[in-house]
């Protein structure tokens, strides 16, 4: 009969979002995954002594032991007039770091992918990345731990004055965490065991500690040299969180210099990362 309707032409087509509970249910199971890595990878983490004695032990013991000394409790004039054991607690900051970034993390990530690890989890509903995830954020929670560690042995035990510009020590210290695990997360990228990842971690360790000023600080260096220092990731690091523990605002060439780093960095561990 014209004008008749069929049954299937009163059916009402079902909706683009039907399959929303099953993508909501997979977003769940992913979540709940990830969260069982994070507290897997946090137990296997506190078993490990030796990255947890380098990364929060060893920069706080350093500022006691450089602070312990009589000479470097006084004034210099090389420092622009402050203490060697103030411009040295910025420097332990960073070197938690470094260590963290260059020393402790690529070495398990390339060890997962060295066994299969990687491999196999890509077949669970765990994904690789919330390994991944799960690694540099408690290697960048144990270096935040370390700096609060750094200001308190600083300030409690030789009078080191507590940053005079806090939000601005904040964001140079969140910029330079970024800057490190990025760093980090590059040096695993393009590591295909760990012994490679050792030796490159190895090879990138020094002269990093050098542009933070563990040897000699930033402050002290020659103009020249200062400036080339200024623009690695590190040498602006310690500039911006010296600035704003005078209490002044962190330069905004040296947080540039930071943030770019940091997503150059995140951009070639992006580029080369491989899972097996």
């Amino acid at each position: 009969m014209t004008g008749a309707r069929t049954p299937a032409a009163d059916t009402p087509t079902p909706p683009r979002t039907a399959r929303t509970p099953r993508r909501a249910g997979r977003a769940r199971t992913s979540r709940t995954a990830a969260l069982a890595v994070l507290r897997t990878e946090a137990l296997l983490f506190r078993r490990e002594p030796a990255p947890l004695f380098w990364i929060i032990a060893f920069p706080g013991l350093l500022v006691a032991i450089l602070g312990s000394i009589p000479a470097f409790r006084h004034p210099d004039p090389a420092l622009g007039g402050i203490r060697f054991v103030d411009a040295y607690v910025p420097v332990s900051v960073l070197l938690a770091m470094i260590l963290a970034a260059l020393q402790a993390m690529p070495p398990v990530i390339t060890g997962y992918r060295e066994r299969g690890i990687l491999r196999r989890m890509s077949t669970t509903p765990v994904r690789p990345s919330a390994l991944l995830g799960a690694q540099m954020g408690l290697h960048g929670a144990a270096a935040v731990f370390s700096a609060l560690l750094c200001l308190a042995v600083g300030r409690i035990a030789f009078g080191v004055a507590l940053p005079g510009q806090l939000f601005g020590y904040v964001v140079a210290l969140a910029l330079a965490v970024l800057a490190a695990l990025a760093l980090g997360a590059l040096v695993s990228a393009v590591s295909r065991t760990s012994k490679i990842a050792g030796a490159i971690g190895s090879a990138v360790f020094f002269p990093m500690m050098f542009s933070a000023g563990v040897w000699l600080p930033v402050q002290a260096m020659p103009t020249a040299l200062a400036r080339i220092v200024g623009m690695t990731p590190f040498g602006a690091a310690a500039r911006a969180l010296g600035e704003a523990a005078a209490g002044h605002w962190p330069g905004w060439t040296h947080l540039g210099v930071l943030a770019l780093w940091a997503a150059l960095f995140s951009a070639g561990a992006t580029r080369w990362f491989r899972w097996q």
